[in-house]
């Protein structure tokens, strides 16, 4: 199993909009790519790790395919429309990194 993470780093002043990406973004993707996915979960960051610690990021995104064949097949086809969506919801550079889930 992978697992497809999303980080948006928490910046100052940056742009997020929370209900968009909660109301249009993640069902979009959901939807265009429910064939493959396994497991969906958004995340709103409130606090870094230690007392008074600035957040790292504001928001991560995650999912689970079977494989990381399965993900690039189900994202593939769709990557333009999701992408363009960004902008819809943030001015966030996105970073994403693909994991393979050991336990």
């Amino acid at each position: 199993m992978i697992k497809v993470t999303v980080f948006y780093p928490h910046r100052e002043g940056a742009r997020f909009d929370m209900g968009y990406y909660l109301a249009k973004h993640i069902p979009m993707v959901r939807e265009k790519m429910a064939v493959a996915i396994q497991g969906m979960g958004v995340e709103q960051g409130i606090s870094g790790g230690a007392p008074g610690a600035p957040l790292p990021y504001r928001v991560i995104a995650h999912m689970t395919f079977e494989s990381i064949e399965a993900y690039q097949a189900a994202f593939g086809p769709h990557a333009q429309a999701i992408l363009a969506d960004v902008p819809h919801y943030t001015d966030l550079e996105p970073v994403v990194q693909i994991s393979e889930v050991m336990v």
